[in-house]
């Protein structure tokens, strides 16, 4: 074969591959061209119109607004079996039929559904409530590292306490963001600010809960051997609110998958941090 006629077939061949591709495309259903690369998602409705959960008790009673991460487009972690989003709104759940059976406070959830709401939105709901304390169930995930356990309890700090946690708070505040854009429509130099104008008494308060749920968990709760941590967490971004992020476990352990998905599992959660939100409320007034 000549070298002319080489030199053409190789410039051909790109151009049939294309040719083919585009005319393959047109004769596919418009919503098949591209469905594995990009992902649709109905996105919630603006700050202004959220939609608050119902609270019910007499007013005087202090307020906790619990929030069950991550849900909808979103799952979070997964592993044995289990995936983020469902677990934490079952131990959300838990918590608020054990703080409602033993009366005494107030108790309202951010989501009792499948649905994705937005860090901002999440503390916002405290915010517009009134709430008295803010708590966000998560859990982890440490990819093929099955061994790596225990639970951790995050406060907000613009200074992460570890190099862990500032991985944990850049992994949980990119829930925000779909196909790389941003949904918030919170610029990081705002939530910053945010950050800044906490008060002093608050960052206390949520440090003290953070306390109390390490005392009240001790030789129950498997923690990690540096339980409390600090990061800037978005979700924890509500200046007035005393905030707490509590991160379950590692689904990716076997031995604690199989407690945070069993119902003693749940239940055991429940008391103590029940126990740990009476306190706190007794020491307030």
């Amino acid at each position: 074969m000549a070298p002319r006629t080489q030199i053409l077939l190789l410039l051909a061949i790109p151009l049939v591959l294309v040719v083919g591709l585009v005319l393959t495309s047109q004769r596919l259903p418009s919503s098949e061209v591209g469905r594995a690369y990009v992902q649709r998602v109905t996105l919630p409705s603006a700050s202004d119109d959220l939609d608050l959960p119902s609270v019910s008790g007499d007013e005087a009673l202090p307020l906790i607004v619990i929030d069950a991460g991550h849900g909808g487009h979103d799952p979070g972690a997964s592993g044995q079996g289990l995936v983020e989003k469902s677990l934490v709104l079952s131990l959300a759940s838990e918590l608020k039929e054990e703080l409602e059976a033993q009366g005494g406070v107030r108790v309202a959830l951010t989501r009792d559904d499948d649905r994705y709401l937005l860090h901002a939105e999440r503390f916002e709901i405290a915010r517009r409530l009134n709430a008295d304390l803010f708590l966000s169930i998560h859990a982890d995930s440490a990819g093929d590292a099955s061994e790596v356990e225990g639970a951790s309890i995050y406060t907000l700090s613009n200074e992460a306490s570890s190099d862990a946690a500032a991985r944990f708070a850049e992994r949980e505040n990119a829930s925000d963001r779909l196909n790389g854009v941003n949904l918030s429509d919170q610029s990081d130099t705002v939530s910053t600010i945010l950050v800044e104008l906490s008060q002093r008494r608050t960052q206390e308060q949520s440090a003290e809960f953070a306390r109390l749920i390490r005392r009240e968990g001790e030789g129950v709760l498997r923690f990690h051997p540096q339980a409390i941590r600090s990061a800037a967490l978005k979700v924890l971004r509500a200046p007035d609110v005393p905030s707490v992020l509590f991160e379950s476990g590692f689904i990716t352990n076997a031995a604690e998958a199989e407690r945070l998905g069993s119902a003693e599992g749940r239940e055991q959660f429940a008391q103590i941090m029940a126990r740990a939100i009476r306190i706190y409320f007794a020491r307030q007034q």
